[in-house]
């Protein structure tokens, strides 16, 4: 048994290159950023920032969704699986590329409005049986007043009885 699963999250570096083919089937491609933090060794050395380069793939209701939320900049979830695959450039050049194939994505920031303003949102998840944009939904959502909001109540927890023992007609014996 064997395993292909990537699970990513990154900064889209450019806005979604969308294609359509035969049937309108649309595919979108577009690099994504991930960043490991640099830090200071015990001696005392830096080790910088790594950020790796990732090319994101994806199709049909995802594309679609990609096209019309996913823009340069925005941070993204992404659940997919790696493919490497082989291609002849112009040149005539042999080259290798890997991509990843999303199955699944969340948006996790919130689309800029014209003002360039955040609106109030939901994060949007996106996945293999989830294509339907969010356009019925409402991106601003009531904010009750402070004096309206119920205040927060605490709730007392019963204590925990510390464990005595097993009952001696165990005497080692395991119930199953």
């Amino acid at each position: 048994m064997s395993v292909n699963k990537v699970i990513l999250i990154g900064n889209v570096g450019k806005d979604p290159d969308v294609r359509y083919l035969e049937n309108n089937v649309r595919v979108a491609n577009f690099p994504l950023a991930t960043t490991e933090r640099g830090y200071t060794m015990s001696n005392g050395t830096q080790v910088p920032d790594r950020t790796e380069w990732h090319t994101i793939v994806v199709w049909r209701g995802l594309a679609e969704v990609a096209e019309k939320y996913v823009r340069k900049g925005a941070r993204v979830y992404i659940e997919g699986k790696i493919k490497s695959r082989t291609y002849e450039d112009k040149t005539g050049n042999r080259r290798y590329i890997t991509e990843i194939y999303a199955e699944d994505m969340q948006v996790l920031t919130r689309p800029q409005t014209q003002e360039g303003q955040q609106p109030a949102q939901n994060q949007q998840q996106y996945g293999a049986n989830q294509y339907a944009a969010p356009a019925a939904q409402s991106y601003a959502q009531p904010v009750a007043p402070v004096a309206q909001q119920p205040a927060v109540q605490t709730v007392e927890e019963p204590v925990a009885q510390p464990f005595i023992g097993a009952p001696s007609s165990m005497d080692g014996d395991l119930p199953f």
